[in-house]
């Protein structure tokens, strides 16, 4: 077998160049570059012979000047509010996935469900050219709109579907998301309801929920909703416990919680019955997002279902039509949601 560390050269010391790997193939600089372009033009057998010679040397290919020639950077930036949620994890996987296959890598920044933080990276982001950027979430600053009007480039909001979109979107509607659990609990005669979620100017799709919920009771003519403040976004289930714990056993007055994600509907659930409360026949509990803790948590906790996976693989595909089409016209995509009955209503 061709040892391509010593070939062509007597050793290769100090950077490997693209020089370096054609010599100790056989063949142009130029067609070392194409190979490693996966350009089509040169065959599968010296493209395969490249690769493993470019491997061995340990040689990286720059895309700098390639970059710089067609003002295409190979890459796609994303902000999510946090790397630590396993849903948005998931729409980060989905996108990924997608995407790497096509030979597009993703850039990702996180917000912490910050709008301002979001302003921040986003004009990084842009300093780096990115072929087009995806944000999550519809609520943004207006520095934030100004910039992404004036570069001019694919745009995909996700997560939600905002009233007044920048570009394309891949979400579904926080708000009408609750209109199934409210219903649901109304259908089982519960009328006294609590909402858990952060505070104020945190987080928008919990907002979003929030509002959802609000609305939806009174649709249904239920009492008006009280609502829990547990801390800074983002909370899970330690600060779902912790506000059950100050509210203490008066937390039976109410006839259902409803909260704004499934760790912290884990949180509650988990200081209720702590405090000796039955669940759901003293109060029902309920999530959103369809986490696994939802599914393993004994009683199954009753959520709304989001297909996190499949808004990144949508996105993904909007994506690269609009990488190969040129496709401009705004698409707006609702992935919806569903109602997931468990065992805490």
């Amino acid at each position: 077998m061709r040892d391509f560390r010593t070939s062509g050269r007597a050793a290769v010391t100090g950077r490997v160049t693209m020089r370096d790997v054609a010599q100790a193939v056989g063949v142009s600089p130029m067609t070392v570059s194409r190979a490693l372009r996966d350009d089509k033009t040169v065959s599968a057998e010296t493209r395969n012979l490249i690769q493993k010679a470019a491997h061995e040397l340990g040689y990286r290919y720059d895309t700098t000047a390639l970059a710089f020639r067609t003002q295409k950077s190979g890459f796609v930036a994303i902000t999510l509010p946090s790397v630590n949620n396993a849903n948005f994890a998931e729409t980060f996987r989905g996108l990924s996935d997608r995407l790497t296959d096509s030979g597009v890598q993703l850039l990702l920044g996180s917000t912490n469900y910050s709008v301002e933080r979001e302003e921040r990276l986003v004009r990084q982001l842009l300093a780096r050219n990115p072929e087009a950027i995806v944000l999550t979430g519809g609520t943004h600053t207006d520095a934030t709109r100004k910039m992404l009007a004036a570069a001019n480039l694919p745009l995909v909001e996700i997560w939600d579907l905002p009233k007044y979109p920048l570009g394309h979107v891949v979400g579904f509607s926080n708000a009408d998301a609750m209109d199934q659990v409210v219903a649901h609990l109304a259908g089982r005669g519960r009328t006294k309801l609590a909402f858990v979620g952060a505070q104020d100017g945190d987080d928008m799709r919990g907002a979003a929920r929030r509002a959802g919920v609000i609305r939806a009771a009174r649709t249904h003519g239920l009492d008006e909703v009280e609502l829990i403040n547990a801390g800074p976004a983002p909370i899970s289930m330690r600060q779902g416990a912790a506000a059950v714990r100050i509210i203490g056993p008066d937390i039976a007055r109410f006839d259902a919680v409803l909260c704004v994600s499934d760790p912290v509907a884990f949180g509650v659930l988990s200081e209720c019955r702590r405090m000796g409360l039955s669940v759901p026949e003293d109060l029902a509990i309920t999530g959103f997002g369809q986490f696994d803790v939802a599914t393993v948590s004994d009683p199954r906790i009753t959520t709304v279902g989001v297909d996190a996976h499949g808004i990144g693989v949508r996105t993904a595909a909007l994506l690269q039509n609009l990488f190969d089409l040129g496709d401009v016209a705004p698409r707006y995509v609702d992935v919806g949601s569903h109602l997931v009955i468990g065992e805490t209503s």
